[in-house]
């Protein structure tokens, strides 16, 4: 699970500056970037607010951060089957999509 990098591209995807992020989830810019550089694991609370602030629900943020390693085998194809739906979910009408390499 990479919250961290999820969180990093919803923001960069809505042209977000992190400070602007972080003054939205009420948390400050060094926790945000803690949390983007997966060096600090977010409270459930300051997740939820990052969310809110991104406007993507806390599960869907969830869902993104997953891993292929993250899911049993045999659900794997299940997986793979939902999550471009759930990536639609959240896209930035407008914003060129990243294809999640930076």
């Amino acid at each position: 699970m990479n919250l961290g990098n999820s969180i990093r591209q919803l923001r960069e995807e809505r042209n977000i500056k992190q400070h602007e992020l972080a003054t939205k989830a009420g948390i400050t810019q060094t926790y945000l970037s803690q949390i983007e550089n997966n060096q600090k694991r977010p409270s459930q609370s300051a997740l939820d607010r990052i969310s809110e602030a991104l406007d993507v629900p806390t599960p869907i943020l969830y869902f993104l951060a997953m891993e292929e390693n993250d899911i049993s085998e045999e659900k794997r194809p299940a997986f793979h089957a939902i999550s471009p739906l759930v990536k639609a979910l959240v896209e930035t009408p407008g914003v060129p999509q990243t294809n999640g390499n930076h």
